[in-house]
């Protein structure tokens, strides 16, 4: 084989290997001697084909296999020979005119991964901010509680509706005189105040008793979800069944029976230790942008553009999804793409920040062990239908790839927790309002290019590797109001800013210098 550098800028490499045509003939030559004893054909004895029949029954067949394998071999004795460690899989591409008889000549494309010096640790100095949990804090979580138990019972009779009674209404609801479909229900409970309908519905309601009848005129809004109805004028005849109203619940042990706990103060533990953990969220979030915004300050070396293109994209996709489930989709889409450089700055910091989180823990024996990455296995497989499991842990044990995929957030963690123990951490006190605006501005202060004031945006999650058969994500889908509740639509925040501080799955574990997982480019003639 012989390998001809053609490119050489930067990360990127190009090469042009060229396998003799003698070298190609031998391999087919060798390969008609191995099939050979198994071929049959009549008026032969088993095994006694003479190689120029078996070469003309399987020649075409032999050679497109020879070719491939010895295009394959010669990229990973390329990557061998050359101390390559490529970033991505590298591009293939058959030179043309080949045919039969001739030289193969395949030009590889390809970015390698850069040399990385792992930062002195010595002088590593983070403040950890904490909150404390109050007492006031454990009442206001267990009143929460308790308005969402509330119990109601039936008002005195003449008993005047109003904001916090519960009213059981049948309604039945037409547009321009034509009743439409979904817009009846009997039996509905609904509490004045609420917001839980449409605009304008309880407020007609105020003040109604049970047994009363009216009919109201309310407007749907214009973004309402179903389509048919939005913007429309619709008239709503009510009969009240019932005017309720709300008890008062008792913050004692029987409240706590009622949840299933034992009494209120191990409801008020359960409380305290739910909010500290919220808290300790926090408190690690902040550490850790903290920590990584230090890392990026000392570190500016080039990252394999192919990388950052490819977390541009996982970002991007999870941003449109975002986008079409806005109440304003156009208006949403418009200001992620006024923003679209932004978020190349993002994945760009994300690849760096892998590639070094990466270069930290190997060079300080941090690794995640084969009984942890059989356990993230069990865990991701769960997420997917019962007949999709076993084709998902396949798929993890033949593919590096997507291995390295899941193993990547367990083996960042693994990596910052090693450095929280390296630090030197000063701890201080402050209120929740506090910890959650530094994480805002660390957040800011991440995903702004230099000299760009930083965008006060809510954060996104990296999108999760796609379920079969289910929602992409468990969480930020809210449910269309469906047509037969007239409901109000939840209000929707626009799309979400993606964090900054969320290492590549691809860069967060470099993938191994000896072997490609090359596709086999198919041979021609």
């Amino acid at each position: 084989m012989q390998i001809t550098e053609t490119a050489n800028d930067g990360l990127k490499r190009a090469y042009r290997l060229t396998i003799p045509a003698s070298e190609i003939e031998d391999k087919i030559a060798a390969e008609v001697k191995k099939i050979a004893p198994q071929v049959r054909m009549a008026g032969f004895r088993p095994g006694k084909v003479p190689a120029n029949l078996v070469r003309k029954m399987h020649g075409e067949q032999l050679h497109a296999q020879v070719v491939n394998d010895a295009l394959r071999d010669s990229v990973d004795a390329l990557i061998k020979d050359q101390q390559l460690r490529p970033a991505m899989q590298p591009r293939l591409t058959m030179g043309d005119g080949y045919a039969q008889g001739k030289d193969a000549e395949l030009d590889v494309e390809l970015e390698v991964l850069p040399e990385v010096t792992a930062p002195d640790l010595s002088g590593l100095k983070l403040e950890k901010l904490t909150v404390p949990v109050t007492d006031a804090q454990v009442d206001e979580a267990l009143g929460n509680i308790a308005s969402q138990q509330k119990s109601y019972t039936d008002a005195k009779k003449g008993h005047k509706a109003a904001d916090g009674d519960q009213l059981i209404i049948d309604f039945t609801g037409s547009i321009d005189g034509v009743e439409f479909d979904g817009g009846k229900a009997e039996g509905a409970p609904l509490v004045l105040g609420s917001g839980q309908f449409i605009p304008g519905f309880e407020e007609q309601l105020t003040g109604a008793k049970a047994g009363e009848e009216r009919t109201i005129t309310v407007t749907f809004p214009a973004d309402y979800a179903a389509e048919h109805l939005a913007g429309k004028e619709a008239q709503f005849a009510i009969t009240v069944q019932a005017v309720k109203i709300a008890g008062e619940s008792k913050l004692d042990d029987d409240f706590a029976k009622s949840l299933g706990i034992d009494n209120i103060e191990v409801l008020r533990g359960l409380i305290r230790g739910q909010l500290e953990q919220e808290t300790a969220g926090l408190t690690r979030t902040q550490m850790k942008r903290q920590l990584l915004d230090m890392l990026a300050a000392g570190h500016d070396f080039a990252v394999p553009q192919g990388m950052v293109e490819a977390e541009f994209e996982q970002i991007w996709q999870q941003l449109q999804q975002e986008a079409a489930r806005d109440e304003n989709p156009a208006e949403a889409m418009k200001e992620i793409e006024a923003e679209k450089d932004d978020y190349r700055h993002i994945a760009e910091r994300r690849v760096r920040l892998g590639l070094l989180l990466s270069e930290i823990g190997q060079q300080n024996g941090v690794e995640v062990s084969g009984q942890e990455m059989s356990m993230l296995i069990q865990q991701a497989a769960q997420q997917y239908r019962e007949e999709d499991r076993q084709r998902f842990i396949q798929l993890i044990q033949s593919e590096p790839m997507a291995a390295a995929q899941l193993r990547a957030p367990l083996y960042e963690d693994k990596v910052v927790d090693f450095l929280f123990d390296k630090a030197e951490v000063s701890e201080r006190e402050v209120t929740r309002e506090e910890l959650e605006a530094a994480i805002e501005a660390e957040e800011g202060a991440a995903a702004a290019p230099a000299k760009k004031a930083p965008a006060k945006k809510a954060a996104a999650k990296k999108p999760a590797l796609k379920k079969t058969g289910g929602d992409e994500e468990s969480t930020g889908k809210d449910a269309a109001p469906a047509a037969d509740n007239p409901k109000k639509a939840p209000a929707r925040k626009t799309a979400p800013k993606a964090e900054a501080d969320d290492v590549t799955a691809a860069a967060a574990k470099k993938p191994a210098a000896k072997k490609t997982a090359a596709k086999k480019p198919a041979a021609k003639g």
